[in-house]
């Protein structure tokens, strides 16, 4: 029986998830990829172990993490029967919908019959009461938006949830949300962007200060760019990597040009005595609006290695300076 680390709390750092009450690690994991059906389980259950005795209590999945659809959250479900169930209430889990997950009109975007369905699918998959957090995954241009609001009210209200969040909302678009969802009663908690250093763009369209503005937490996801900001393409594209697989990132998008500025991130990154990753994953949480960088991973090492930017995460003026230098490029 798997006895979690009586240091599991020691090293890793804990922020307030904007105004509310619910504290997160600045390190979250993510179950988007290597935990669906075709992954081998033993690898599985071995980073979710790793991943709590390092402080890691926060577990991100949604209904469509796979491959196949759905089983991310079944191979999840059957880690916490086994080996989590005593420390449930240690954890955070959350889960999404917002994306295609079963055939006709009732299984993707954003209506309420698609949002109850999912979370009530969901917690099926996992076993488990309720979620942490339970995030609308995409805006949907065709739902109005007090309906999708709606629905998470409900399912928080219901006890099926203890927050609601969103994901993937323009910064217009979320002020919008968060604004309905404070008139329903349940503030919004959280928002789940895509940033990292080579994806600016929430920067320019001020998401963080409407975040900042209205109390609502924020956690990055793809903060390594699906793997260019670690040592995986310094020395040319592995056959096993997901540029070659074509799964999420094509060999077309490594341009000699990304390849230098990788490179010379690097550089920097070993001047501060980090990986690339690390100093990635660091730059990330220098975002004052910033509670958790959300990762994924295909072993316990690399956890372990992106663990380890927490004992380095400030910048001098003159590092950021030639950080946005070589980006800029």
């Amino acid at each position: 029986m798997y006895q979690a680390s009586a240091e599991r709390y020691s090293e890793m750092k804990y922020r307030r998830c904007g105004k509310s009450g619910l504290m997160l690690p600045a390190i979250s994991l993510g179950l988007w990829q290597n935990f669906g059906s075709v992954n081998v389980m033993e690898n599985c259950i071995d980073m979710i172990h790793t991943a709590f005795d390092l402080g890691i209590t926060h577990f991100d999945l949604a209904n469509n993490y796979g491959p196949i659809p759905g089983s991310a959250e079944e191979n999840f479900g059957r880690i916490m029967a086994k080996d989590m169930a005593p420390y449930r209430d240690e954890m955070i889990i959350s889960s999404k919908a917002g994306y295609t997950m079963w055939p006709g009109p009732y299984g993707d975007w954003g209506s309420r019959k698609y949002l109850i369905a999912s979370c009530d699918q969901s917690l099926k998959r996992m076993g488990l009461e309720y979620v942490d957090i339970f995030y609308h995954h995409r805006p949907d241009p065709n739902t109005p938006l007090e309906e999708s609001m709606g629905a998470l009210d409900s399912i928080v209200r219901s006890g099926k949830a203890l927050y609601a969040g969103i994901s993937n909302y323009p910064a217009p678009e979320a002020e919008k949300a968060i604004a309905i969802l404070r008139q329903l009663g349940t503030p919004c908690l959280i928002h789940q962007p895509r940033y990292n250093m080579f994806d600016r763009h929430h920067e320019q369209e001020g998401l963080f200060e409407v975040l900042g503005n209205n109390g609502v937490g924020c956690i990055t996801f793809s903060p390594l760019a699906q793997g260019l900001l670690s040592d995986k393409y310094l020395n040319g594209i592995p056959a096993n990597s997901r540029a070659n697989t074509k799964r999420t990132l094509s060999a077309k998008d490594l341009t000699p040009e990304l390849l230098e500025k990788i490179r010379a991130l690097n550089g920097i990154a070993a001047e501060r005595g980090q990986t690339l990753a690390q100093m990635a994953i660091a730059w990330n949480l220098r975002v004052p609006e910033l509670t958790s960088a959300l990762i994924g991973a295909s072993s316990s090492a690399q956890i372990r290695e992106i663990a380890g930017c927490l004992k380095h995460t400030e910048f001098s003026a003159e590092e950021l300076r030639r950080i946005d230098g070589i980006l800029n490029s």
